[in-house]
């Protein structure tokens, strides 16, 4: 069992490159126009997460649909706000939730039930007590 985090930085730039179906050079082009961001050793060398590896296979996916690296960039920009837009949305949407049961539950408290009774067309109703 795997029990390493995605956001872990464990693979040299080779490996990555392999794992995104890449060339090194490419990961370095990528890093230098801002699309990646691998970690960095103590030494200075780079290191890239299971997460970096899903995101060059992304920037891939748009290059082989004939993007540029600005439009990549833009497009993974957007891509990011609409994800953290969900998320809070989704937040959002709890706490409504949350909300509206209270207000359902907090009226359900304050219903008195009222006394039933029968009432004959034509004739007085009787009330218990009187």
């Amino acid at each position: 069992m795997n029990s390493r985090s995605p956001h872990q930085a464990v693979y040299v730039i080779s490996v990555a490159a392999e794992l995104a179906g890449m060339h090194p050079q490419t990961l370095r082009i990528y890093e230098r126009r801002g699309l990646v961001n691998p970690a960095r050793t103590q030494g200075g060398n780079r290191r890239y997460s299971d997460n970096d590896i899903a995101l060059l296979r992304r920037i891939a996916d748009l290059a082989d649909e004939g993007m540029n690296l600005e439009g990549i960039r833009r497009v993974m920009e957007l891509e990011a706000e609409v994800a953290e837009l969900r998320s809070r949305l989704a937040v959002e949407q709890r706490r409504a939730d949350q909300a509206e049961t209270e207000a359902e539950r907090r009226q359900r408290r304050d219903l008195v039930p009222l006394r039933q009774t029968v009432a004959i067309f034509g004739e007085r109703p009787r009330f218990p007590g009187r």
